[in-house]
Formats: C-alpha cells, structure tokens, sequence
C-alpha cells in the first residue's frame, strides 16, 4: 500500500490532508515537522499549510528526501524560497474563492483540472518567482503562481488548499499526487 506522511506545518486544515489521503485508501500519518527525513519510511509527502515560515521545523529537509513532494500553500512557499525562488505578501490577504485557470494539461499533479477550476485560497503571502526548474501550472486573477510543477525533481505546489470542501476537484489533486508517489 502506498504511504504519504503529511507533514504539520501548524496549518487549520491539516488534518484534513490526512483524511483526504486516507479516505484514497493510501497509508498515511501525520507528523511533527521536526520529524528528520530519515525517520520515516514514505513513498511521498505533503508539506502542509501553517501560518508562518518561522514555524517549518525540518521541512525543507525532505525536498531532498529522494521522495515526492507536495507543498500546499505554506508548503509551496517554501518549495519555492528554499530552492531559490521567492516569496512575497500578497495583494489578497485571508480566504477567498479563487477561480484557478491550469495552464498545462499536461501537468501530472494539476493537468486533469484543465482548463479551469474553483479553488479556497488565502493569499497573504504568495510565490512570486519560480525557482529554478519548475514551471508554472496554475494562475489567477488573485495570484500570478496559484500552482507550479518541477516532474524531474518530482517536487509540487498548490497555492490553494485542496483538502477543504470548498475547492471544487480538491480530490483529484490527492489522486494525482498519489499516482506520482505510486510511479515514483
């Protein structure tokens, strides 16, 4: 069975990331995010959303964890900052509903939600610049990188929060991201 640890960045709804994982059928856990890579034993993982980049613990250690890797939104931005892009506040604070236009059908992770979906978004602080090696894969009105994709390095962000109900299709980022980690 495959296994996705989710790593607690402090965020509301992460919880809710290992429920929409285990309710996929994959083996999952929730774990502190000072737990080292090499502790666990996972076939991918999910960075979670949190409220503040001074709170990731060891996060930014499993981008080298030889495994997939999911950011979602405080999970991107810190794909994004420690790998060389860069991050900034945003024009739209708090929550809001986000229409997201994929531009990349092709994308693994967001490229079955072409060309358009819904999406729960806060936006008090956004990537702004890719690092090097990713593409951007979603765009809004609200936010110039709603999603972005690195396939060689299998390391990906959503800006949005596809465990909430609100996010239409938010399952289906779930179900790609498990069949990257089950490919992988």
């Amino acid at each position: 069975m495959t296994k996705i640890v989710v790593v607690d960045n402090h965020g509301q709804f992460t919880h809710l990331e290992r429920r929409a994982l285990r309710d996929l059928g994959v083996d999952t856990e929730l774990i502190d995010n000072d737990t080292p890579p090499e502790a666990i034993e996972a076939d991918g993982v999910v960075l979670s959303g949190g409220p503040d980049m001074d709170r990731i613990g060891a996060s930014a250690e499993y981008l080298e964890a030889d495994v997939p890797v999911l950011g979602i939104c405080l999970g991107m931005q810190l794909i994004a900052e420690e790998l060389g892009g860069r991050v900034e506040g945003g024009d739209y604070g708090g929550y809001a509903d986000v229409t997201v236009e994929l531009v990349d059908a092709d994308d693994p992770l967001t490229g079955n939600l072409h060309p358009e979906t819904r999406v729960w978004a806060s936006h008090a602080d956004e990537v702004v610049e890719l690092p090097d090696g990713f593409e951007r894969t979603a765009t809004s009105d609200v936010c110039g990188i709603e999603a972005m994709s690195d396939t060689d390095r299998e390391l990906y962000g959503v800006q949005w929060h596809p465990e909430v109900a609100h996010t239409e299709e938010g399952d289906a980022i779930f179900e790609n991201f498990r069949d990257i980690c089950e490919a992988a």
